[in-house]
């Protein structure tokens, strides 16, 4: 009898809930650290997590929660970090540098390292000695809330070493997940976080009453942005209309589900950042990101006015109404 795959999932969040979903009833035994303890125990009682798609319940011979991280790490051979961006190095804190020696990292967070300005898997590299052929990136275009009512999803995995990306594909594909490998781990994760971006401005355009004709024209002008950043950061040959690029961007900008379009929608409407964050209870990645790519881009110089305009609201107060407006002229 072929033993379960152990894998371990970091976070205790919409994405990381799908995920234990996912890996759970494909027959891995998935071992999720929860950092709250209340949650936790509220697992273990009663099977599903009471924070975040809660409709989902799980077998607990196969889910088995914690919130011992380094117990959860030791336990696996794939270990999946599912927590916000931002919280990363407070998440990992406890772990010394070797926890993850020997183990595949897989990262399914879209964002950036907040005053390093790295990416997920350059942190994972530097300051935990994980190569970069030990880790994979998982791409959409997929949302949690879809995953949890079965419905059609795709998934792209990104790695430097296709053989283990394809590998980790085979322990998602089911009925409703399809899962294909890709070695531009690099375009896929600098596009996940490009795209949160691009979702908030579509967001703010919608909040301040725009249709469908102007945030077309803006996703249009934001894949020849990021085509532009892409090559001036990481040139390669890419196929940016592949589903890891713009369908991931397409489900962000567009969907009901995307939080950083919602996030951008509240600010379009008024609300200010504080009080959008306070009222979602739920991070938008795209809000610490454009801090990172637009110090970044102090380097590159490349011509990114949506991502400028979104950084000058957020950071700098510039009136959406004022933003948009500047756009208007920019598009074509």
């Amino acid at each position: 009898m072929q033993e379960r795959e152990r894998i371990a999932v970091l976070g205790g969040g919409s994405w990381a809930t799908a995920l234990v979903k996912i890996l759970s009833e494909n027959g891995a035994e998935v071992h999720w650290w929860l950092r709250n303890e209340e949650d936790v125990q509220h697992l273990r009682q009663y099977g599903h997590n009471p924070r975040y798609l809660s409709g989902v319940s799980f077998h607990l011979e196969q889910v088995l929660p914690s919130n011992d991280i380094k117990e959860t790490v030791a336990s696996a051979n794939w270990v999946i970090l599912a927590v916000p961006a931002a919280f990363v190095q407070q998440a990992l804190s406890a772990l010394d540098q070797n926890a993850f020696e020997g183990k595949t990292l897989v990262s399914a967070i879209k964002g950036m390292i907040p005053g390093e300005n790295i990416l997920i898997t350059d942190f994972l590299e530097e300051h935990y000695r994980v190569p970069a052929e030990h880790q994979c990136v998982i791409a959409g275009p997929c949302h949690a809330e879809e995953v949890a009512l079965e419905k059609q999803s795709y998934l792209t995995i990104g790695s430097h070493d296709l053989t283990r990306a394809e590998e980790f594909c085979g322990l998602l594909r089911n009925r409703y997940v399809s899962a294909n490998p890709l070695q531009d781990i690099d375009g896929v994760e600098y596009c996940a976080v490009l795209k949160n971006i691009i979702a908030l401005a579509c967001g703010i355009a919608h909040g301040l009453n725009y249709g469908d004709n102007f945030q077309a024209v803006m996703v249009s002008n934001a894949m020849e942005e990021i085509e532009r950043f892409l090559h001036a950061i990481m040139p390669r040959p890419r196929n940016l209309t592949g589903s890891a690029y713009l369908g991931d961007l397409l489900v962000t900008a567009y969907s009901q589900f995307s939080r950083n379009r919602t996030f951008g929608n509240m600010i379009g409407r008024g609300y200010t950042v504080k009080s959008a964050q306070f009222e979602m209870n739920m991070v938008a990645e795209g809000y610490y990101a454009v801090q990172s790519i637009n110090e970044l881009n102090k380097r590159l110089q490349v011509d990114m006015p949506i991502v400028s305009a979104v950084y000058r609201i957020l950071y700098e107060r510039i009136s959406p109404g004022v933003e948009i407006q500047i756009l208007k002229t920019k598009f074509k």
